[in-house]
């Protein structure tokens, strides 16, 4: 059912904002990026919680705190978590398109898929990882 699928993306968004919050101690040469990253989270957040109320949902509250895939403790790990938040934003939305028809939805899951896979492509390229960007964004590798 899309709801369900729109809230687990939703969790997501509140994932990604926590983790951009988490890394801005550590990534202040990056302060634009990150607080770009964050405001867009934000919005997509804001847009999805109001999707769900106007379904007739109540939006999952987020969680007190989130934990990263590997500690974040300086600017190499906290890009790191930055590219993961991305990336499972990826896939919730993914799982958004593979199971809704309705075109206004599909819209904003694709809008949202596409802007989280060009956010973790920048987070990989300036952690040097290799290759920056992945062929089919939200699709588990392996």
């Amino acid at each position: 059912m899309s709801v369900d699928a729109v809230q687990t993306a939703l969790g997501t968004e509140h994932a990604a904002v926590w983790t951009y919050g988490l890394v801005s101690a550590f990534l202040g040469n990056q302060a634009a990026a990150v607080a770009e990253g964050a405001n867009a989270h934000r919005a997509r957040r804001d847009l999805t919680e109001r999707w769900l109320k106007d379904h007739g949902a109540t939006p999952n509250p987020p969680a007190a705190a989130y934990l990263p895939p590997s500690p974040v403790s300086d600017g190499p790990s906290a890009l790191a978590a930055l590219a993961a938040a991305e990336q499972d934003t990826c896939a919730a939305w993914r799982g958004v398109l593979e199971r809704t028809d309705e075109p206004g939805l599909r819209t904003s899951a694709l809008e949202a898929l596409t802007t989280a896979a060009v956010r973790a492509t920048r987070w990989r390229k300036i952690a040097g990882t290799s290759p920056a960007s992945i062929t089919m964004p939200g699709v588990a590798s392996g």
